[in-house]
């Protein structure tokens, strides 16, 4: 059976033109910055370092691959879609936000067995993560991976099995934009 991989697109794998050739923390200085120049040019999106290579890996492997997008509107569907052709990333479907629904309820529908998403570090305290809006009975059964926000996903295992078992290093199973929480706090959640 095929390994279902949900991959939340913006940050995670998709960035605005503007990012390339940049340190991930001016990348998330330029998100921050909700006037850069760009980055509402969806269209002109491009792959974070080594995504592309990564997903057609677990592609080869079986992979059943979904895409998550931020948008809910047709026409930055569209456009999302069209990226992802461009820069031929592995087929799969560009999942989103119906009216009323969160992107737990997305997830919920699409049933994977692997998430993988970035921290939300340029949207700042307060951003929901994909996983926390997951309903615990289904959270228990999907392995969900936070990747540093622009930070790619190339250091991930290279087959569906090994990123089902992977175990991010405990800083980036926490929000980078989170309040600093005392050591006997860190030791007993994680």
């Amino acid at each position: 059976m095929a390994v279902r991989i949900v991959v939340f697109l913006h940050g995670t794998v998709l960035m605005h033109a503007d990012a390339v050739g940049r340190a991930r923390t001016e990348r998330v200085a330029q998100s921050r910055d909700r006037m850069h120049p760009g980055l509402y040019d969806f269209a002109a999106y491009v792959p974070v370092d080594g995504a592309v290579a990564k997903l057609w890996r677990w592609a080869e492997e079986g992979a059943e691959l979904s895409y998550l997008s931020s948008h809910r509107d047709p026409y930055h569907l569209a456009e999302d879609a069209s990226v992802l052709r461009r820069w031929e990333f592995p087929r799969g479907r560009v999942l989103a936000r119906r009216r009323g629904e969160d992107y737990g309820d997305v997830v919920a529908r699409a049933l994977p067995d692997v998430l993988v998403e970035d921290d939300c570090e340029s949207l700042g305290r307060g951003a929901e993560l994909v996983s926390e809006e997951i309903r615990p009975e289904l959270a228990a059964r999907i392995a969900s991976i936070v990747v540093p926000e622009f930070g790619g996903i190339d250091h991930l295992p290279d087959t569906p099995a090994e990123l089902r078992a992977f175990e991010p290093e405990p800083r980036s199973r926490r929000r980078l934009a989170a309040p600093p929480r005392r050591a006997a706090e860190l030791a007993v959640r994680d």
